[in-house]
């Protein structure tokens, strides 16, 4: 088969951006996302174990603006995974491929992830 003849895989230009795109990606996003969050839980631990001064740092670190920042980033993250999770365990028992019901539990994925996370931090900020 000569160079010019062969087929061609097609152009990201042909396909038009899904939703199911922006979930996919977000869905590993968020895992990289829970890595790092499970680094800061390591150290909140290790620094118990290494003493009061050592704990007090982190304590102060994650409890200050910007460790809230991150612990509601790794909240979310968490919130959104575990919901796309269980799409993607429907996934794997067969249910929910046609294209209306893939987008739509997609949007179920992303409401419940916003609930959960707006519910998480209500009942830890009060």
């Amino acid at each position: 088969m000569s160079e010019s003849n062969r087929p061609l895989s097609p152009h990201v230009g042909i396909y038009r951006w899904q939703v199911s795109n922006t979930l996919s990606i977000l869905h590993r996003l968020t895992g990289l996302a829970l890595s790092f969050g499970a680094l800061s839980l390591l150290a909140w631990i290790v620094s118990a174990a290494l003493g009061a001064d050592a704990y007090a740092r982190v304590a102060g670190v994650l409890g200050g603006p910007f460790g809230l920042l991150v612990m509601f980033g790794v909240t979310a993250s968490f919130f959104y995974h575990l919901a796309n999770g269980v799409r993607h365990l429907a996934w794997d028992a067969g249910y929910g491929f046609d294209k209306p019901v893939a987008r739509t539990t997609g949007w179920l994925a992303v409401a419940a992830a916003i609930v959960a996370t707006a519910g998480f931090w209500m009942v830890a900020l009060t």
